[in-house]
């Protein structure tokens, strides 16, 4: 009778091993199959699906999360009206789940520093204080535990410098009443140079920070940054876009 228990026992142990082995391989391969889909060939709707069914095998999974925090801001950046804010608000709650469950990975914060800048940014900067004001405690936070490669904490430095250049927009005397006095041109800058040190080849970053050279009557600073974008590979969706806006700047301060 003792044997057969045993036997019972190893043998359950066994089978909840093995089952627990082949979930882990296959929401790592579906992991890496929505990578490809999302990163290289920008198809988020077919990386979304990759990632639910990740969810699925391996709940309260921070890697699955914060990847469908990403996707979902991806999605809604293309879509429009309340199904890009849902997405966005779908976004910030697979971060914040994120965050619960791997509270020392900037990649968490830095997701809901994305998905709440977004949030902002439908709902207009200044009439939406306090998520302007989450955004930098997030990613200030992933900068200061510092991990996740350069690729994130570049992208950590573009989100803090671009947060204070779309503050610097307004004047401070409109600013400093709603909370938000704390937007810095020279900072933007700062932070947009410390992500270029760290991510040189991307062409969002060298558009953002001639954007804050403008605000700063820096013209030919601007320039060798807007001139180098045409000469950056093709790497995110936006690309076009982003090349497409360099142009128009370039044109705009000609003679500055």
């Amino acid at each position: 009778m003792k044997k057969t228990q045993l036997f019972c026992s190893l043998l359950a142990f066994f089978l909840v091993f093995q089952i627990s082995g082949v979930n882990a391989q296959d929401w790592k391969k579906l992991v890496e199959e929505g990578d490809k889909l999302a990163v290289k060939q920008f198809k988020n709707a077919d990386a979304l699906k990759k990632f639910e069914e990740a969810n699925k095998l391996s709940p309260n999974n921070w890697e699955i999360l914060w990847r469908l925090s990403r996707t979902h801001v991806d999605i809604g950046e293309h879509s429009g009206g309340n199904s890009q804010l849902a997405n966005f608000e779908k976004a910030e709650k697979y971060a914040t789940q994120a965050i619960k469950f791997a509270p020392n990975q900037s990649i968490t914060y830095l997701r809901r520093a994305i998905a709440n800048g977004r949030i902002a940014l439908f709902k207009n900067v200044f009439s939406a204080a306090g998520v302007v004001n989450s955004v930098k405690a997030d990613v200030d936070k992933a900068i200061a535990l510092g991990n996740g490669g350069s690729e994130v904490q570049a992208t950590a430095h573009y989100v803090l410098g671009r947060t204070h250049n779309k503050l610097c927009e307004k004047p401070y005397i409109f600013r400093a009443p709603l909370g938000l006095g704390w937007g810095d041109i020279d900072q933007a800058i700062k932070s947009l140079n410390t992500a270029i040190k760290l991510r040189p080849n991307f062409r969002m970053f060298h558009l953002e920070i001639a954007k804050a050279y403008i605000e700063n009557d820096q013209y030919d600073k601007a320039r060798t940054h807007l001139n180098k974008v045409p000469g950056i590979p093709f790497l995110d969706e936006d690309d076009a876009s982003v090349l497409a806006e360099s142009k128009k700047l370039l044109a705009e301060i000609k003679g500055k």
